[in-house]
C-alpha cells in the first residue's frame, strides 16, 4: 500500500507542464496528495474515514453542536459531513438527537467510544506532523508554514 501511495505521488508531481509555467502548482499538488494518503491510511487503522477526525476533534472540543455549526467549522461540504456523521453514527461514536430550541435542528453528540478516540487521534496526527517533518530543521518548518500560508492568503483573497 505505501509503495502504491508513493507511484501514485510520483505521478503526480511528473505531470506534464506547459512550459514548466506549473510547477509550483504541481509541487502543491502532489505535497497534498501524498500527505492526505498518508493521512488516509493512519486513519484506516482507526476504522475512520478522512474529514470524520476533523469533526470528531471539533466534538471533543465542544460536544453537542449543531450539523450547521459543524459544518461551517471544518470547511467541508454539506453531502460530506452528512455522511460522515451519518457514518459515524452507524459505526457508535456519535448520537443525533433534535436539538430543544428547534425539533428540526439535529443535535451531534459524542458517545463514550467517540469520546475514546481523543488519544488515538492525537496520537495518528502526531505520526503524521512526525513523518511530514521528519527531514526538516525548525527553520525549515517555520518557513514552510509562512510560505503555505501566504499562499493560500493569495489563493483565499482571488477566489472570493
Amino acid at each position: 500500500m505505501p509503495e502504491q501511495r508513493a507511484e501514485a505521488a510520483a505521478a503526480v508531481t511528473s505531470a506534464p507542464q506547459s512550459q514548466g509555467t506549473a510547477r509550483l502548482s504541481v509541487a502543491i499538488f502532489g505535497l497534498a496528495w501524498a500527505h492526505r494518503a498518508h493521512a488516509a491510511g493512519l486513519l484506516r487503522s482507526l476504522r475512520l474515514h478522512p474529514a470524520q477526525e476533523l469533526l470528531l476533534m471539533k466534538l471533543l472540543e465542544r460536544d453537542g453542536q449543531t450539523q450547521s455549526e459543524l459544518l461551517e467549522s471544518v470547511s467541508l461540504d454539506h453531502s460530506t459531513v452528512s455522511k460522515s456523521l451519518r457514518r459515524m453514527q452507524e459505526a457508535g461514536l456519535l448520537t443525533r438527537q433534535p436539538a430543544e430550541h428547534d425539533r428540526r435542528v439535529a443535535t451531534v453528540w459524542l458517545t463514550d467510544r467517540g469520546r475514546d478516540m481523543r488519544e488515538p487521534i492525537e496520537a495518528m496526527w502526531s505520526a503524521l506532523e512526525h513523518t511530514s517533518a521528519q527531514e526538516l530543521d525548525a527553520e525549515a518548518i517555520e518557513s514552510f508554514i509562512t510560505v503555505a500560508r501566504t499562499i493560500e492568503k493569495s489563493i483565499t483573497r482571488r477566489s472570493q
